[in-house]
């Protein structure tokens, strides 16, 4: 077949696309259930999220990629097969090669299982919740050539025929804004033309756009402002359309020419000691937030967060350890990494072990109330990869294969169910008497999961005694409170306890006795 007939054909399968897009939107529509609004933390929890694992499926290997659709969860990887809550390696599994859907309430999968010969390393949904386009190493979906990129009906499920862009290699990052699907990755030519690890097609037809920021490196993020009018690349590049631009630009929508974005300067320019890339981005309202990588040690792997029109530092955390995924909920910012030494910012000193889940204000930055934590695995000893939002819930996606202690490999999620993790339990107070009529009574903190201020009421007997506001870390010594209990009969034992509450979860420890003197 000649060029020039492959041509008219390819443009003849475009135009068809358009019509099939346009009718399955109206079926669409009526079919996807809109996501429930973001909500605030309930007594029980600081965060807008409790730190207990809710029941969900596994993976078997890395899970890369994560959007949410509606009341649907779109997962991809490096995993084949998806086991059930519970089950180990090989037990109770099911066949999934490298994408996977769930039921966001309930983490049950979908019928959703695309057949795919490599790896998938983005998923992004579009805004009205209608389609869903992955990109990552495979060459064919469901034995159809697919080129590093394809879209599928979120309504049915199916492969778009004859949306079909050709890239010429991985496709790391997408972002979908109005009728533009923004990506980016390790590619040099999209449809046989030019463009240097970013582009951007058509949702409608799969058309290459002119839009061509032309980066010099590898793209590992891309976002687009809540409003529209701005896109946020973020790579190991140093150069956009031969301009310095190192890690992290804004740029124009339609013509891809870079913004002045003040906030990149906080990212430090590579030198032999470190070289620090952009992993992940994520906005919300007026604000942009950007996760770090770095090489080296010491090197940046933090967070910083900008303003999404002016590009101005709003605030910068500098924990170290790889921050590989981020997602903005209410006015709190959830944060997956290996971090081990946030003493920069006030919070936990090298030493005290990685925390791969954390969260930080989106207002100041600083570390909040929410410890859960996963372990590590892979070649990117990170846990945590990806993250996900329906606004009440975070799915987490990554190379662990443990989540708050228990087995949970590549796939969990958190929500806002009201209750939240529970205080550790108190330990009997110490307490002694020394001097007639006198016991003195002393008690440790305690740490909670997704709580700081706790509330400690101690009690004799039955008789409570007083009550205090007391906040704790895990990372830090336990501060001791001391109480003088007096005008005690001489000679009489009595006994003593700690009761310890969140707000909804109460904890009693055990009771002490003492002979008053």
């Amino acid at each position: 077949m000649s060029r020039s007939v492959d041509s008219v054909l390819r443009t003849l399968m475009k135009k068809a696309v358009l019509v099939l897009v346009t009718a399955v939107a109206v079926i669409a529509a009526a079919l996807i259930p809109s996501g429930r609004p973001v909500e605030a933390a309930t007594s029980g929890f600081g965060s807008a999220l409790s730190a207990v694992k809710q029941v969900s499926w596994q993976t078997n290997s890395s899970v890369n990629a994560l959007a949410v659709a509606g009341n649907t969860v779109y997962a991809g990887g490096l995993f084949t097969r998806i086991r059930q809550p519970g089950q180990p390696l090989g037990q109770g599994d099911a066949a999934r090669s490298y994408i996977a859907a769930f039921n966001r309430t309930t983490g049950v999968p979908t019928r959703f299982a695309p057949k795919l010969n490599g790896p998938v390393w983005s998923i992004a949904t579009s805004p009205d919740g209608k389609w869903v386009v992955i990109g990552g190493d495979f060459t064919t979906v469901d034995g159809v050539k697919r080129s590093h990129l394809a879209m599928f009906s979120v309504a049915t499920g199916k492969l778009v025929a004859g949306w079909d862009p050709v890239v010429a290699y991985r496709v790391s990052a997408i972002a979908i804004g109005g009728n533009s699907v923004y990506f980016g990755g390790s590619f040099g030519r999209v449809d046989n033309t030019e463009r240097n690890n970013v582009a951007a097609v058509t949702l409608s037809t799969g058309v290459l756009l002119p839009w061509d920021p032309d980066a010099d490196d590898d793209v590992y993020a891309i976002d687009l402002s809540d409003n529209g009018t701005r896109v946020f690349v973020g790579g190991g590049f140093s150069e956009l359309k031969n301009n310095d631009h190192y890690a992290l630009a804004m740029v124009n929508t339609t013509t891809g020419d870079a913004y002045t974005m003040p906030a990149a300067a906080a990212i430090p320019e590579p030198d032999l000691d470190c070289q620090s890339r952009v992993k992940d981005i994520d906005t919300l309202g007026s604000k942009v937030f950007v996760s770090n990588a770095g090489s080296g040690r010491g090197c940046y792997d933090g967070v910083l967060a900008a303003d999404a029109t002016s590009g101005k530092l709003l605030w910068q955390n500098n924990c170290l350890g790889a921050t590989e995924a981020i997602k903005a909920i209410g006015n709190w910012l959830y944060k997956g990494s290996h971090a081990h030494d946030c003493s920069r910012d006030g919070g936990f000193k090298d030493g005290t072990g990685n925390h791969h889940l954390l969260v930080e204000s989106t207002t100041t930055g600083k570390l909040g109330p929410w410890y859960p934590n996963t372990d590590y695995g892979g070649e990117t000893e990170v846990g945590p990869l990806a993250f996900a939002s329906g606004g009440n819930d975070l799915w987490v996606g990554g190379d662990f294969t443990r989540v708050n202690g228990g087995a949970q490999q590549g796939l969990t999620r958190f929500t806002n169910t009201p209750g939240g993790a529970r205080p550790t339990l108190p330990a009997a107070p110490a307490a002694s008497s020394t001097r007639a009529g006198k016991a003195t009574v002393s008690f440790p903190t305690v740490v909670d999961a997704d709580n700081i201020a706790l509330t400690y009421t101690l009690f004799r007997g039955s008789t409570k005694l007083a009550s205090w506001k007391r906040s704790s870390y895990s990372w830090v010594k336990p501060a001791v409170t001391t109480f003088s209990d007096t005008r005690l009969p001489s000679g009489k034992t009595v006994s003593y306890r700690v009761q310890v509450s969140d707000g909804r979860n109460v904890r009693s420890g055990a009771a002490v006795a003492v002979k008053i003197r």
